[in-house]
């Protein structure tokens, strides 16, 4: 287990241009939230910057999408790698990736996501698979965990196996998702290694959680000092968006399991030995930090592999912002990690 140590900083170093597209994008969600609970998706359409799927390559990165269930809108964007490094390869790793927006916004063909799924493609390089999931408030809990691991028994089920490259390698498999994508990513590892009889050749042996969006009925010292910092988490959208995910019901609250992960009524998973090792990313003035530094050191009391890496300066979703440099960072650590992870994987 290791831990990346970085000098704290006084302020963050968001550059202008990201402050004032972060603002926008709190701006628009806000407006978005009607007093019924309802999202006004029409007004999220007028402002949402969508990009389609490309076969042809586009920086170094060829794109399709691939429908599992229409019934319910289950689909991926499915992203391989073209360049003249990833051409040599025998084989490819896959990333099966959750965006975030808080289980309410987003998806695999918001433009941002897409590029970044892009980069995770062309810099590991792997076979990137961008889920599209159910959404809040339409769509309760527990809908969005299981389209993410529907998704990994369509991508094991042998039928399916020709809409992938030939050279990827499914025992190579990695779940990475940022904010609520990176609650999504723990929940399904989690499922996947309680259910490992489920698969043939799928093997999930890391876990990548950039800013993983949990949460509690406790309010965090990071939660309510850092609200006046970073401009898309506070307190009340956080606690809006937690009862769209959540049914009405018993237990429904805060401290359910899937929001409060390591807290009154967690799980143990100190006994599953398949649980994959895991990045948990952190930004410094992110207001959900504490409740990240608390999953990693519940992951390290569980027993499990688990490396933090802090970025001391950063808001939430910094990373989704190719014009800050620790952007570029992030996606060389995680590429860094996947290939750590993959050497350790004896091939039969």
């Amino acid at each position: 287990m290791a831990q990346q140590e970085k000098k704290p900083s006084a302020s963050s170093r968001i550059p202008w241009r990201t402050r004032i597209a972060l603002s926008f994008i709190s701006t628009i969600t806000d407006y978005s939230r009607r007093q019924n609970g309802t999202v006004n998706r029409r007004l999220l359409g007028i402002f949402g910057l969508k990009t389609s799927a490309n076969p042809n390559p586009v920086n170094g990165v060829k794109s399709y999408d691939v429908t599992v269930d229409s019934s319910r809108d289950l689909w991926f964007r499915l992203f391989i790698p073209t360049t003249d490094e990833s051409r040599n390869l025998s084989s490819f790793p896959i990333i099966v990736f959750f965006h975030g927006g808080g289980f309410v916004y987003l998806s695999p063909d918001t433009k941002a996501y897409d590029a970044v799924c892009r980069r995770f493609a062309r810099k590991t390089p792997a076979v990137v698979v961008s889920v599209n999931y159910r959404l809040a408030p339409e769509h309760k809990y527990p809908a969005q965990y299981d389209d993410g691991f529907d998704v990994l028994k369509f991508l094991d089920n042998e039928k399916n196996r020709e809409l992938l490259p030939e050279n990827v390698d499914l025992s190579r498999c990695f779940l990475a998702g940022d904010s609520a994508g990176g609650n999504l990513a723990h929940h399904v590892a989690k499922r996947a290694s309680e259910m490992t009889s489920t698969f043939d050749a799928l093997k999930v042996i890391g876990l990548v959680a950039i800013q993983p969006f949990f949460g509690g009925e406790e309010r965090t010292e990071s939660e309510l000092k850092l609200v006046e910092v970073d401009a898309l988490i506070s307190v009340s959208r956080t606690d809006w968006m937690w009862k769209a995910f959540l049914p009405p019901g018993e237990g429904m609250d805060r401290d359910h399991e899937v929001i409060n992960v390591c807290g009154p009524r967690a799980v143990d998973i100190s006994k599953l030995d398949n649980f994959p090792a895991t990045m948990v990313v952190v930004g410094g003035f992110d207001p959900l930090k504490d409740w990240q530094r608390r999953y990693y050191e519940w992951l390290k009391m569980s027993g499990k592999d688990v490396h933090l890496s802090e970025y001391p300066t950063m808001v939430h979703a910094f990373y989704i912002f190719p014009e800050v440099p620790e952007a570029t960072q992030l996606i060389l650590e995680v590429k860094d990690f996947v290939n750590k992870q993959c050497s350790k994987v004896v091939k039969n």
